[in-house]
């Protein structure tokens, strides 16, 4: 999958992520899309060392994997975020 690919599949799972984990987040929107293209890696790699595969393309087990590695990294930057900021 190449570059774009990538970014379109982290912008849909950023935004995604951000939908089924609402809340103020310093950062705004880049910060979601950045998460959401780092969460797509973070899921393809976590899926592939697990044995489900990597993410090949647009389908919804890539989708899925994609939207899992978003709020992952989605529930960490919150956690830093929040210890740093008290």
């Amino acid at each position: 999958m190449g570059i774009l690919s990538w970014i379109v599949l982290g912008l849909v799972a950023g935004i995604l992520a951000k939908w089924i984990m609402p809340g103020p987040d310093p950062g705004g929107v880049i910060v979601t899309i950045l998460l959401g293209i780092a969460g797509a890696v973070v899921g393809g790699m976590v899926a592939s060392s697990l044995g489900y595969g990597g993410i090949g393309g647009f389908d919804i087990r890539g989708l899925m994997v994609a939207v899992g590695g978003a709020l992952l990294l989605l529930i960490g930057y919150r956690f830093i975020a929040n210890r740093t900021l008290a």
